[in-house]
């Protein structure tokens, strides 16, 4: 005899917000903590690699561009097959690609393959690691899922807090090619046991093929998709030579690798707090202000004379930067609702690897090319406040017909 409906309703209710449920905010917590860590510690092996191949800024940095589109670009496809499959073969081909990639970096001798080794490998990696998680997650929690996945993404904000500085150390002690191979390790552990232990989600991310299409085409993704571009371009400008940067006005390597440490430190603590602040200011209204403050962050930069600036600095894009990662998932879960939401989410994410080719290598060739980063800064801040104009754009003219949009009926 098969359960009834009303049985299966209250076993989701049972398993859905349940210790269980944490446990896997604990797996994607983890698993985020790992794959952004390592991709995120790169700014402290810029400089190394620049010595060592007698490369450019723009050609160091595109290596880590390189790993960050593919990860843009995947997201929608793991997202995809993790609603399908679940998460664990996703993760476990994360664990694989992250780890190869990682060690194979360490044993290159020519900078173009570090495109293949570091950018494939680690684009793969993070692809696997981040938006399945999150998508999973989404599915566990229907009262506090805002929050949850606040918690969840936080595991960005830590990974670069604790991985950034700890590889700068490492370098300094090792040099950069045993300090990837013991990342590389590192991440490979660290994923597959997320794999183990993660499971599929009780309420169901799976969704349609027409309906995902009919969301991506409406108004309100397309303001979403834009803003996300150019959040991302500006983002990876900072990630990428903020701890070059000081490091060339005095500070040790160790000092640069930590800004990017306080980044996510500040992340981490927005990401908590934006979680809990949306449910009483409303989650697309709080999303908006996160990117005012984004951009607002860079006069910071702009207008440092010294390293405490730079540390106000990464304090402020960190706290913002974490609103928007903590806030994003649940605003594509609040428009579109949960059918194919890792779908959704890992097309969204795409933007961001079109906002790749239009930072670091972008700011990159702007350095070289003036020998300053003004123009480079410049460049951030222009970019962080077109995301906040189309996020205006999205409240004053088709906040009225949100509804309409997203399901096509009136409200």
């Amino acid at each position: 005899m098969e359960p009834s409906s009303d049985y299966r309703e209250l076993d989701l209710l049972s398993r859905t917000d349940s210790p269980r449920a944490w446990v896997m905010v604990i797996c994607a917590f983890v698993s985020m903590f790992t794959v952004f860590g390592v991709l995120y510690s790169f700014g402290a092996f810029v400089g190394p690699m620049m010595v060592e191949f007698r490369a450019s800024h723009q050609a160091v940095s595109t290596v880590f561009s390189t790993a960050v589109l593919i990860y843009f670009f995947l997201g929608a496809l793991t997202g995809h097959l993790a609603d399908r499959l679940g998460p664990r073969p996703i993760l476990t081909a994360g664990a694989l690609a992250m780890g190869a990639g990682m060690c194979l970096t360490a044993l290159i001798h020519r900078l173009w393959l570090g495109y293949l080794t570091y950018g494939v490998g680690v684009g793969i990696g993070v692809a696997c690691g981040w938006v399945p998680t999150v998508a999973v997650v989404g599915g566990w929690f229907s009262r506090k899922r805002t929050a949850a996945l606040g918690v969840a993404v936080s595991g960005i904000g830590v990974g670069t807090l604790v991985v950034a500085p700890a590889a700068a150390t490492m370098i300094e002690r090792w040099g950069w090619r045993t300090t990837a191979l013991l990342l590389g390790g590192f991440a490979a552990a660290a994923m597959a046991l997320c794999a183990a232990i993660m499971e599929r989600a009780p309420l169901s991310t799976q969704g349609r093929k027409s309906a995902i299409v009919r969301a991506v085409r409406t108004p309100v993704f397309a303001f979403l998709y834009m803003s996300w571009l150019a959040y991302v371009a500006a983002l990876f400008i900072t990630f990428t030579f903020l701890p070059i940067y000081a490091t060339e006005h005095g500070a040790t390597l160790t000092a640069g690798a930590t800004l990017s440490g306080l980044i996510g430190l500040a992340s981490v603590i927005a990401r908590a707090a934006f979680g809990i602040l949306a449910n009483r200011f409303g989650t697309l209204r709080l999303y908006r202000l996160t990117f005012l403050l984004y951009a607002l962050s860079f006069s910071l930069w702009l207008f440092a004379r010294s390293y405490p600036w730079l540390v106000a600095f990464a304090l402020a894009v960190g706290a913002s930067y974490g609103g928007i990662v903590a806030l994003s998932p649940a605003v594509v879960a609040q428009l579109f609702g949960l059918e194919g939401l890792g779908a959704l989410i890992g097309t969204l994410y795409t933007a961001g690897g079109i906002g790749v080719i239009l930072g670091p290598p972008v700011a990159g060739f702007m350095i070289d090319f003036s020998g300053s980063y003004s123009g480079a800064i410049v460049l951030a801040m222009a970019m962080a406040g077109a995301g906040f104009a189309v996020l205006t754009l999205l409240e004053t003219k088709d906040k009225p017909h949100l509804t309409k949009l997203v399901t096509g009926s009136e409200a």
